[in-house]
C-alpha cells in the first residue's frame, strides 16, 4: 500500500491513462506473489514424479529377473509408463519455470520431507508426509496404468 491509497485528493488529480494502467498493474502483480493452489499442486506433483520413476525402475529391475511368460509385456508397459512420467516431470518443470517457481530439497525427518519453494522473490517451506506421498504415488500409477490400458484398448478397436 502506497502513501497515496486512500488519500482523496489522489482522485482529484489529472493522470494520463499510461500512469493508471502502470500502477494498477503494479499493485495486480504486487498481489500475484504468493503461491496460488494451482501451483502447489504442480510443485507437488513436480516432487512426487521422482519417487514414482524410481519405483518403476524397481519393478522394470525385478522384471528382469523374472522368468514370467508375459514378462516382454510387462517390460513394455512399464517402459512406456516411465516415459510417461518423463515427459509429465519434462512439462511440469518448464510450466513452474514460466512462473517463476524453484523447488529444491529441504530436509526429511522421519514421517516428513520438506522441500523449499522459490516463488516470485518469496520462499515457502512446503511439507509431505510420507503417507501422503503414498497415497499420491498410488492414485498417479494407478491414473498411468488406466491411461496405458485405455490407449491399448482404443489401438485393439480400431484394428
Amino acid at each position: 500500500m502506497s502513501k497515496l491509497d486512500g488519500n482523496e485528493r489522489w482522485k482529484s488529480k489529472m493522470l494520463m491513462t499510461e500512469h493508471v494502467q502502470q500502477y494498477e498493474q503494479k499493485q495486480g502483480t504486487e498481489g500475484r506473489k504468493m503461491i496460488t493452489v494451482e501451483e502447489r499442486t504442480m510443485v507437488r506433483d513436480l516432487i512426487l514424479l521422482p519417487y514414482l520413476d524410481t519405483m518403476v525402475s524397481k519393478s522394470l529391475k525385478e522384471l528382469e529377473l523374472s522368468s514370467s511368460i508375459l514378462k516382454r509385456a510387462f517390460m513394455i508397459a512399464g517402459q512406456a509408463i516411465q516415459q510417461r512420467i518423463m515427459q509429465d516431470t519434462y512439462q511440469l518443470q518448464k510450466e513452474l519455470k514460466q512462473h517463476n517457481i524453484r523447488v529444491l530439497a529441504d530436509e526429511q525427518e522421519e514421517f516428513l520431507v520438506y522441500y523449499k519453494i522459490f516463488c516470485r522473490g518469496y520462499q515457502e517451506r512446503f511439507g509431505l508426509t510420507r503417507d501422503v506421498m503414498r497415497t499420491e504415488i498410488s492414485l498417479r500409477l494407478t491414473r498411468y496404468t488406466a491411461e496405458l490400458g485405455a490407449g491399448l484398448k482404443n489401438q485393439h478397436l480400431s484394428s
